[in-house]
């Protein structure tokens, strides 16, 4: 089958033989009879199959057939809603291609950008108008355009509406139209949410289905690798140093993880760049553009701008991180592989992606074949266990274990209750000589904590060994004694340089208890009266006690 086949006028088939086109896809022969006869179409086709020339051409030879051409903000007939500003560019180069024989008008409005040249277009008139969602609202609100004249409606990519959120103000636009027009309903997935909307707006459609739902193509050849999230960049330089690899594209889920690779690239000699939502439109059409003339080898992108992304010849979409949506992996790898031709995928997936890898075989119904032979592979049993390491000098602290008598004790002190006195440490004193340091006495702050009792003798210990080393830097002339063992006096044995033991608890006083008569035999000291009884004066107590309650 070829174009002259669908009943197209002749304009249009001296712009398609232009082009170079002379076959219809499967979606454009079977939407544009059906179009071309003004009823409602469900159109569910991956990307890359030709949806753009399947709605494109009919709208243009409907409004070329129509007999009133009315100019103006009033004229607009025809609406397209897209979800991106590249998509929005690459349709209404389409118009123009193929509109190119025509009297037609058309212009394209997205935000981002200064919106003079957009209303200066609109007062101008215009018959189709391409528009986003958000801009179109705001132009609407200023009174700029009107849709009071619509009579064909296009919603593309109404999945990818869903997903960024847009949703309500196509509901919003919608209900500014006018209820009897030719609906077109395009949508590369069809989740439930996305049926739902298709029923409240269309009109007993006719649905055109060429490919099962959210299937990928057979002319897309796909891999995968699996990789540490580390490896990644490292990676994809391996794989770009293959110079049969012209240009590719490159799908990032950030925005801040697409400047980071392009910076990557550029830093290892390889030409990028990276488009994304906080890309001025300027930046990001000038990328898009040196893409397609071959300046630039790599663009790296995120799910937002792959929509809009039309590049001719494309052979290669690596994906440098999988989607957590499962549809959005059948946008990227659609980029390729267009309109019949040949194209490759890569698909690089760490640890924590590996969720997001089940969710996509389970969508596409396949399973995507594993490269292994390259120099970064995932490690199957991941990351290694850390063992932490023992300080030199010290020990693991013991699990307590329960004594028979109910004490817990410590298996690092030997087994020995945690209560009462704490075990002296054992000191070693080595010989060092010292130029005029003389007989200095043992000086270490353990034998300080072994004479007293607790942290009060610790206290003690230390003040002692601190006044000895006073006095030893005095004989010694200075010399630094901090890395310096003390010296033991001459004559002293051998056992005195043990450390020493533990004194002995100090036996209790024995005290005799007082008899009756001594208890009350009354003080010497005291002043008696005339009873002979003890007088206290409680006069300083009574008046600290009316001070401190306030009585009078």
């Amino acid at each position: 089958m070829t174009f002259e086949n669908l009943k197209l006028i002749e304009p249009l088939l001296r712009a398609l033989k232009t082009e170079g086109y002379t076959i219809p896809t499967p979606i454009q022969a079977q939407a544009i009879p059906i179009l071309l006869e003004r009823k409602d179409l469900l159109g569910c086709a991956q990307t890359g199959t030709g949806k753009t020339a399947a709605f494109a051409l009919p709208i243009l030879q409907n409004l070329h057939e129509d007999e009133l051409y009315v100019k103006g903000p009033e004229g607009i007939k025809t609406l397209i809603l897209t979800p991106t500003r590249e998509l929005a560019i690459q349709i209404g180069e389409s118009f123009t291609a193929y509109g190119r024989h025509l009297r037609l008008r058309h212009t394209v409005i997205f935000g981002g950008v200064s919106q003079h040249s957009q209303t200066t277009a609109l007062r101008n008139g215009v018959d189709i108008l391409i528009a986003t969602p958000g801009r179109l609202l705001d132009l609407m609100n200023q009174r700029f355009v009107k849709l009071d004249n619509i009579k064909m409606f296009v919603l593309d990519e109404a999945d990818r509406m869903l997903d960024m959120g847009f949703i309500h103000d196509v509901k919003k636009i919608i209900a500014r139209i006018p209820a009897k027009r030719q609906t077109l309903f395009f949508s590369a997935t069809m989740p439930a949410e996305i049926a739902k909307l298709a029923n409240t707006i269309l009109t007993n459609p006719v649905k055109v289905e060429v490919t099962p739902v959210s299937s990928t193509a057979n002319t897309i050849q796909q891999s995968l690798y699996f990789v540490d999230k580390k490896d990644k960049r490292k990676l994809l330089k391996h794989i770009l140093d293959d110079h049969t690899i012209g240009t590719a594209l490159v799908f990032t889920r950030t925005k801040h993880g697409a400047d980071r690779v392009a910076r990557d690239l550029n830093d290892s000699g390889i030409r990028a760049e990276a488009i994304h939502g906080d890309k001025s439109q300027g930046s990001r059409q000038r990328a898009l553009s040196n893409f397609k003339a071959r300046k630039t080898r790599i663009l790296v992108a995120t799910d937002i701008a792959a929509r809009g992304i039309d590049v001719d010849e494309l052979t290669h979409v690596i994906n440098f991180e999988l989607p957590n949506v499962p549809e959005t992996y059948v946008h990227r790898i659609g980029r390729t592989g267009r309109a019949g031709a040949s194209g490759i995928s890569l698909s690089f997936c760490d640890e924590e992606e590996k969720e997001y890898l089940q969710d996509i075989h389970k969508l596409i119904a396949k399973t995507i074949p594993v490269v292994e032979d390259h120099p970064y592979p995932l490690q199957r049993d991941g990351m290694p266990k850390i063992v932490p390491s023992v300080q030199p000098g010290r020990q693991r602290q013991g699990n307590k274990q329960q004594r028979p008598d109910g004490r817990r004790q410590n298996s690092r002190n030997g087994g020995q209750s945690t209560s009462g006195s704490r075990s002296p440490r054992q000191v070693t004193a080595t010989t060092v000589p010292s130029e005029g340091a003389g007989n200095v006495a043992e000086n270490t702050s353990e034998t300080g904590a072994a004479e007293g009792n607790g942290r009060n003798g610790r206290r003690r210990g230390n003040r002692r060994n601190r006044g000895r080393n006073k006095q030893g830097e005095g004989q010694g002339q200075g010399q630094p004694q901090a890395h310096q063992a003390q010296v033991r006096p001459e004559g002293q044995s051998q056992q005195n340089s043990q450390p020493r033991q533990p004194r002995a608890p100090r036996p209790e006083k024995q005290r005799t208890p007082r008899t009756e008569q001594q208890r009350s035999a009354p003080r010497k000291d005291a002043p008696r009266g005339e009873d002979g009884f003890e007088k206290l004066d409680w006069g300083d107590d009574l008046k600290w006690g009316s001070e401190r309650m306030d009585l009078d």
